[in-house]
This record gives C-alpha cells, structure tokens and sequence, in this order.
C-alpha cells in the first residue's frame, strides 16, 4: 500500500513515541510486575492515541482508520500489551459509543474515554457465551424508570481498572427471543454502582499489564437514560463494535509481526555457527523470506479493512474478518520462526522474542477466534 504524506507523518510521530517511550527495561519491568504505569497511559492520551477515529467535538483526533491501523502498528511493533490499551479505547471502548450513543451520552462518556480521563470495557463474553456471544444469559428486567442487571460477565479486559462497561444483557425473554442472538440489549454501567463487582484479575499467558477479570451483577439498578441504543437492538451493536475491533486486533498483529521479524533479521546477521552467519545458512535465509512474505500480506489484508471501512463499503466487515484472521495466524507463525531463528535465546525472558511469542498466542482467539471468522467470512460469500 502507497501511504499520503499525512499518513506517513503520523506513522513517524508513532513510531517516535514507541521508541522514546517504550524502551525494553520498561517493558520487562511491566511484564514482571504485571502493572502498567500510570504516568505511560496519560502520556499516550496526551498524544492523542485513545481518540484516533473520535470526532473533534467528543475529544478525539477525527481521523480515518488508516491512521488508526498505524498507529497501532508503530506502538504495536514495540509492545502488545501498549497497544492493547490505546486500540481497546477506540475500538470495544468507544465503538459502543459512536454507533447508537444519543449526543448526552457521547458527551458524558466518549469525551473522557477519548481523552484518556476514563477507561470504558467491553462486557459481551460469558462463562457460557464466548464465541456464541448470542447465548446471553445476563438479564436485565425493567422496573420502573430503570433495569435490574443480573449476570456474570467474564474474559473483560481492563474490568478491574475500569470506570464505566458496555454490558450486553437479555431484555426479551419471550419464546421468540429464547436461545437467540435477538432481545440483547446494551447498557452503560458505572463499575461504582452497588451490585457490581470484579472476579481476581486472570494471571495471563501474555498481554501482561492489561488486566483482565470478570464482572459479577447483583441486582444492579441501571437509569433508563443508560441504555445504550434501542432496546433488544444490542447484539448489532456488539456485531459492529467487534468489526471495528477486528481490524484493531489485526493492526496489533502486524506490529508484533513486524517487532519479531526485526529480532529475527538482526539476530540472523549477527550469530554466528560454524565460522558463518546464520543468515547466510539456506534453511534460515529461506525462513526470513517466508516470514516477510506473509507479513506483507497480512499488512496488505490490514490496511484493505481500513480503507474500505472509511468509504463505509459494504465488504468491511469481511474485509475486517479476513485481515484478523489472516494476519493473527501469520503473527504466530512469524513470532514462532523468530523464536526458532534465536534457537535457545529465543526461549530466554532477556530477548524480545520471549515475550512477543507469549503476547501474540492470544490474538487468534479474543474478539472472535480464527474459526469464528471462518465462519463470518463463508456465510458472507455464499450466504446462510
């Protein structure tokens, strides 16, 4: 893809941050004590990352998803867990937000989750709901002026620190809507109000530094004015919300991709067996270009969702499917040649490739697995 000039500018501002900012012995540090500081996550809302695709007048930059896969790319290629944070704010943060907030609601809750002020999570998995995210089963039953939430979220990202969640919940329950993707609705909750509650943050494979735990509602009160679009319409507006997160999910693939690539070309330069470069052995240099041939194609793939997301094409959404599934596959598959390239190093928690290994496993599996998008790009071709 042949990048505009501002787009090139915004590639280079993003990658300055990930180099001045995200340097190694800070990455370990967070990778050992599994907290990410707070000073990092207010310097990247100062930048202006939790806001790439927000409108002006609600706090954000107003730009396209091209900058947004770059950005995400550039912070990405230094540290998954740092891309996680800013792309989570404008994907499975915001997105909620911007496709069925009233102008109140986008006042109140996408200005400071844009501006880095508050974190918003995304509550749709369940113990028994994962990728049949339509088998809800937390309920939420009108009383009055409000909803009474019921139910137990699980798998939530960023639950434990969080400020507000988007919480899909059943709202018809009549024979029609039983077993159905049909009678969700979504609600903004506030993480403070009585009856809600957080599990033990999971202890992760990677990803470490971005907390991850449950959500429990116990008979939580939720105003009327928190609902959060039109009644039973809210699996659609997870459906778009996990579209936009796709392509997020595929622009942090390519970024780690691209980091452990990096690794693996130097390393291959400078280690050397038998009196050569492990570059110059065919079985390695045969490697390198596999490696480079996928990571292009899943850049291609990435940056093919963006665009047609910002012409508003009806292919986005397998567009977006096909470059999460494709470039999360190449991901784990470059990371793993990397490891190898590095041979027992690459098994040792000083070198890159240790961690980008670890972080990289999870993104053939959050916001839809590889299968799931099978199944989403099939039934879109030849029909359900």
């Amino acid at each position: 893809m042949i990048f505009s000039e501002k787009h090139e500018l915004i590639r280079k501002l993003a990658r300055e941050f990930a180099e001045n900012e995200l340097p190694n012995d800070l990455l370990d540090a967070i990778d050992e004590g599994a907290e990410y500081p707070k000073e990092l996550l207010a310097k990247m809302g100062k930048a202006g990352f939790y806001g790439i695709k927000t409108p002006v007048e609600y706090g954000g930059q107003g730009s396209d998803h091209v900058s947004y896969v770059i950005v995400v790319e550039e912070i990405a290629r230094a540290s998954a867990v740092s891309a996680v944070w800013m792309s989570g704010a404008n994907s499975l943060g915001g997105g909620p937000l911007m496709f069925s907030g009233t102008e109140e609601q986008l006042q109140k809750y996408l200005t400071p989750v844009a501006k880095g002020d508050k974190i918003m999570a995304f509550a749709l998995t369940e113990p028994g709901a994962g990728s049949d995210a339509g088998g809800t089963t937390t309920t939420a039953v009108k009383d009055g002026d409000h909803y009474v939430l019921n139910g137990r979220k699980t798998f939530i990202t960023t639950a434990p620190v969080a400020d507000w969640a988007i919480v899909y919940a059943k709202t018809d329950f009549s024979d029609k809507a039983r077993g159905k993707s049909r009678g969700i609705s979504a609600f903004i909750v506030d993480m403070k109000l009585p009856g809600v509650s957080c599990g033990k943050a999971e202890h992760k494979m990677g990803i470490i530094g971005c907390p991850t735990s449950d959500i429990i509602l116990e008979d939580v009160r939720i105003h009327k004015d928190d609902l959060l679009g039109e009644e039973n319409r809210g699996f659609q507006n997870a459906m778009k919300t996990l579209d936009l997160g796709r392509i997020g999910v595929a622009a942090t693939s390519i970024g780690v991709a691209q980091g452990a690539f990096d690794e693996a070309v130097k390393y291959a330069k400078e280690r050397k067996q038998f009196g050569r470069r492990l570059a110059d052995f065919q079985a390695i240099s045969f490697m390198i270009a596999d490696m480079a041939t996928k990571l292009q194609a899943a850049k291609e793939l990435t940056y093919r969702a963006a665009q047609l997301k910002d012409i508003g094409s009806p292919e986005a959404g397998t567009a977006a499917s096909m470059a999460k599934y494709y470039a999360a596959e190449a991901c784990n598959e470059i990371c793993a040649k990397a490891v190898q390239i590095h041979g027992g190093y690459g098994y040792i928690r000083e070198y890159k490739v240790e961690r980008m290994y670890r972080d990289c496993r999870v993104f053939t599996i959050f916001e839809g697995t590889s299968q799931v998008q099978q199944m989403v790009i099939v039934g879109n071709i030849i029909g359900k």
